[in-house]
C-alpha cells in the first residue's frame, strides 16, 4: 500500500529536525580527483602565482643528462594508422638555451636507431635503419612518408622544458576547469600579433592538487594543435623537481613519444662535445634546405 500523503510529510519534518538530515535525504561521498590516490584539497592560485611556477621551474634547469625508456609511436589517429617501437632505451641531453641531443637505441640489442642534435635554428639526424643523414631547419615544412624523418630535436626541447611566459607581450586568461574527475588550473596565453588579432599560442594547464605542471598544449595561428605534453610523477632530481613520466604528442608531424625517466643529472655540466654530431661514413646525406631535400652520394669512409 502506497504511505498516506500525511504520513510522507510527517517523515520529511522528522528528517529535517534530526541529526539525521544527511542519511536521510543526501549521500556524501568524497571526491578523488585524477592524480591523487585519495580525496586531497584543492589548492588555489591566481595568474601571479602560476606565471610565478613556470618561471621557478625554468630557472631551476640549467642543463641535464637523462637516460629515459621511450616509446615512440610514429602515424596519426586521424590516419588510423599508429606503429610503436617498444623499449626504445634512449639518452636526452639538454643545456640553456638551446642546445639539446636525443639518441635512441633498438629495443634488446641496444644498437643505434637515431641520433639527432640542435643548438639553433638547424638540426642533424641520422637514422641508422635508413642509413640516412639529414640536414636541415628545426621546422618541418613538408612532411616525409618516412615519419622518423619528421623528428626534430627542437620538438623535445618545446615538451621537456616550458618556456616562461613574457609578460611584455602574453595576454593572459585564467580558467579554473573543475569537475568530479579533474581539478586543473588552465593558464590561456594569447598574442595580439596585429592590433584586434588575437591568437591562442598555448595553453599551460597546473593541477590543483598541488599546483604542478600538468600538460601544455602548443597551437598554430589557426588553432590546431602542433604538440601536447603531458607530466606526471612529479621526482626530485639533485634537489630539482622535474616529471618522470612525460608524453608528447604531435599531431601535425604523425608522431608521439612517452617518456619515462630512468636516471637524471640537472646542473651537473654538459660539455660543447657533447652537442656534435658528425655524419657517419657511408651514409647518405638528405639536405633540407635543397629542393625536396633530394639524398646525395654516401660519405666516404676515407678520412
Amino acid at each position: 500500500m502506497m504511505p498516506s500523503r500525511r504520513a510522507a510529510s510527517a517523515l520529511l519534518l522528522v528528517c529535517l529536525a534530526s541529526e539525521g538530515l544527511t542519511s536521510c535525504l543526501a549521500r556524501r561521498r568524497a571526491i578523488t580527483h585524477a592524480g591523487a590516490s585519495k580525496a586531497r584539497t584543492l589548492q588555489t592560485a591566481d595568474v601571479p602565482s602560476l606565471v610565478a611556477v613556470v618561471e621557478r621551474h625554468y630557472n631551476a634547469v640549467r642543463d641535464f643528462n637523462a637516460t629515459v625508456d621511450m616509446v615512440p609511436a610514429l602515424g596519426s589517429a586521424e590516419k588510423n594508422r599508429i606503429t610503436e617501437y617498444k623499449d626504445v632505451r634512449a639518452y636526452i641531453l639538454y643545456r640553456k638555451p638551446a642546445d639539446i641531443r636525443i639518441i635512441g637505441l633498438y629495443p634488446v640489442v641496444r644498437n643505434k636507431l637515431f641520433d639527432m642534435v640542435s643548438t639553433g635554428p638547424d638540426f642533424k639526424l641520422y637514422i641508422a635503419p635508413r642509413n640516412r643523414f639529414v640536414i636541415g631547419h628545426n621546422e618541418v615544412t613538408h612532411l616525409s612518408e618516412n615519419k622518423l624523418e619528421n623528428l626534430r630535436p627542437v620538438h623535445f626541447l618545446d615538451a621537456l622544458v616550458v618556456r616562461p611566459i613574457d609578460a611584455a607581450v602574453d595576454k593572459l586568461l585564467l580558467e579554473n576547469f573543475t569537475d568530479e574527475d579533474d581539478a586543473f588550473y588552465i593558464l590561456h596565453v594569447v598574442r595580439e600579433p596585429r592590433p584586434g588579432e588575437l591568437h591562442l599560442e598555448r595553453t599551460i594547464w597546473f593541477d590543483r592538487t598541488d599546483l604542478q605542471l600538468a600538460r601544455q598544449l602548443i597551437l598554430d595561428d589557426k588553432g590546431n594543435i602542433i604538440a601536447d605534453a603531458r607530466y606526471s610523477q612529479w621526482k626530485s632530481y639533485d634537489n630539482v623537481p622535474f616529471p618522470k613520466h612525460i608524453e608528447i604528442n604531435r599531431p601535425k608531424d604523425e608522431y608521439g613519444v612517452v617518456i619515462d625517466i630512468v636516471k637524471m643529472d640537472i646542473n651537473k655540466g654538459v660539455s660543447d662535445d657533447k652537442f656534435g654530431l658528425e655524419q657517419p661514413p657511408g651514409t647518405i646525406l638528405q639536405d633540407l634546405a635543397h629542393p625536396g631535400g633530394t639524398p646525395t652520394a654516401p660519405a666516404s669512409s676515407k678520412k
